[in-house]
């Protein structure tokens, strides 16, 4: 056991909603001590108030500010005893349209906190991630770091960036005795959805709609196995060999579909 009071404990960003909420709910639920960090201090308060100010701390965190970043690793590390089991690190923002008619200032702020952020978030969290016997430090990727996805090719490029950044870590953090692994979820119904992607989705399969409840669980696993890619559902393995055996063959697929849906609109 880890903590001041024995709890181990988990850090999340992006805590008020999806996966991230249903993450703290799942973790606290099973008796850790849970940080929750977001924007969206109404989210916060709801998940204070289902949690109890006493299952953890819960504030309100701009990610891809450095100072602000260490400021609340300080603040949970006193609640802690200097220990973190976990680093969650799963803010993410979508940013959709073709990369030529994105506004820049957009490009910019998909790559600050869904890559930059994650960074500002590892580098925060490894001493006391060093300090903690089993600690990992996860992040969220997701399907779209398997093969670079069209209209969203800025939020993709810098899910394959936390894909390759984990992998570097898991070496990295082994000098402290820190694990690294990330989760790379398909279809997840969060925020973050459209509703055009919902109806799209089919019934079954690796592009089916998961609920955040399964990728919380999913985070569960990675805590207590030693995997470095977690993906959510499984089928997506099989996605990923198609796309190193055969990626001309997948580009082509995705360009014809692409095509459909533009003729669709």
């Amino acid at each position: 056991m880890s903590g001041a009071d024995g709890r181990k404990s988990i850090f999340i960003t992006g805590a008020a909603s999806g996966i991230g909420r249903e993450t703290a709910l799942l973790f606290a639920k099973r008796g850790w001590f849970v940080g929750g960090y977001d924007v969206n201090a109404d989210g916060l308060q709801a998940l204070e108030r289902e949690i109890g100010a006493d299952g953890g701390r819960f504030e309100t965190l701009d990610v891809t500010d450095p100072q602000a970043f260490a400021q609340a690793m300080g603040g949970f590390a006193e609640a802690t005893g200097g220990t973190l089991d976990c680093l969650f690190n799963n803010a993410g923002i979508a940013g959709g349209g073709l990369l030529d008619e994105q506004p820049w200032e957009d490009v910019l702020r998909v790559v600050g906190v869904n890559f930059l952020a994650v960074m500002i978030g590892a580098r925060a969290a490894t001493p006391l991630l060093a300090a903690t016997p089993g600690s990992l430090c996860l992040t969220t990727s997701s399907s779209s770091a398997i093969f670079g996805t069209a209209g969203i090719s800025v939020y993709s490029a810098t899910k394959h960036a936390v894909r390759g950044l984990t992998e570097a870590l898991s070496i990295e953090l082994k000098r402290f005795g820190v694990r690294a692994a990330d989760l790379l979820p398909g279809l997840i119904d969060t925020p973050l959805m459209s509703d055009a992607m919902r109806a799209m989705a089919p019934p079954d399969g690796m592009w089916r709609l998961v609920a955040p409840r399964e990728v919380a669980e999913t985070a569960w696993r990675a805590y207590h196995e030693d995997k470095l890619h977690w993906y959510v559902p499984e089928e997506l393995r099989d996605f990923h060999r198609e796309v190193v055996d055969r990626p001309e063959a997948v580009r082509e697929e995705r360009t014809a579909l692409l095509a459909m849906m533009a003729a669709g609109e």
